[in-house]
């Protein structure tokens, strides 16, 4: 019953999918279910973080272009579907204190209608499952924030023919599960942290958990492990096309393939809204959907 299961990544920018449950949406993909990624904005105002084509003035002048070619291969790779929600990237302010956000970026638009158009697209697609950020936007980018925003009112909102009339925004349509994003979690680091001391190797995040240590993180509860290493190969490849924000020779890349699979072959998930009965821990996000499909 695959083919009836459809599967919504909403992202904030191009390359977000890549490196967020992209190993989820390739095993899905693989299973006959149908995923499309939405990405909320165009990335315009993302650095370029990989320093091999940092000054080159094409990429400087056509960085829009360049990042939707980017997501073209990307989406390819991946074997997913992907729209656009034609928001403007907000960019990440830096600096004490913190300059405004640009006039007309996506985190100064209206929630609600911003959410209106997220609506059109669930109620296009009509997925069952819809995977976004948590409250924090995973980490704090103003756009993240935003997506976890108009995420949490579209869920409700695509029924809401109130709010969102049908005749403007297609027929109503509930989706029965919404996830967050939890893949940067501190089990999985510290169990990759170890793993790589335990034979010797050195560890790109050892700074890393010092400084969850020091800033008393938030532990997120882990809901569901969806068992996906045989894509993270397809994972790796799908963000590295994205060529303007990840240095192939960077610390995306620095755990052996064979350590990853071997002792945290899964992504994870928290489960933030289920209108269907489950049980957690879980390892599909279409646990008590599947089998009504």
């Amino acid at each position: 019953m695959t083919d009836q299961l459809r599967l919504m990544a909403v992202h904030a920018h191009p390359d977000d999918e890549s490196s967020k449950g992209a190993a989820t949406m390739a095993k899905y993909v693989s299973e006959g279910v149908d995923v499309l990624v939405v990405t909320c904005t165009g990335g315009e105002r993302g650095s370029i973080l990989n320093p091999k084509l940092q000054g080159d003035p094409y990429i400087e002048e056509n960085i829009h272009e360049v990042r939707r070619k980017e997501m073209d291969e990307a989406r390819e790779i991946l074997g997913v579907k992907q729209e656009w929600l034609g928001f403007v990237d907000s960019g990440l302010p830096e600096g004490d204190p913190l300059p405004p956000l640009p006039e007309g970026c996506f985190a100064l638009e209206d929630v609600g209608k911003a959410a209106g158009e997220l609506v059109r697209k669930i109620r296009a697609f009509r997925p069952q499952v819809i995977t976004t950020y948590d409250e924090n936007g995973g980490y704090p980018h103003p756009d993240h924030i935003m997506t976890h925003k108009i995420t949490m009112v579209a869920f409700e909102g695509a029924a809401d023919t109130g709010m969102y009339p049908e005749d403007e925004f297609g027929p109503a349509f509930q989706p029965l599960k919404l996830y967050y994003n939890q893949g940067f979690n501190r089990p999985r680091t510290e169990t990759l942290h170890q793993a790589l001391l335990d034979r010797g190797l050195e560890s790109p995040y050892g700074d890393w958990l010092k400084r969850w240590a020091e800033s008393g993180h938030k532990e997120r509860t882990l809901t569901t492990h969806v068992p996906c290493a045989d894509f993270f190969e397809i994972r790796d490849k799908a963000l590295i096309a994205h060529a303007t924000q990840i240095d192939p020779d960077g610390g995306w890349f620095r755990i052996p393939m064979e350590i990853q699979k071997e002792v945290w072959p899964t992504e994870e998930y928290e489960l933030a809204k289920s209108l269907v009965d489950t049980s957690l821990p879980e390892d599909d996000l279409f646990a008590g959907i599947r089998d009504n499909a």
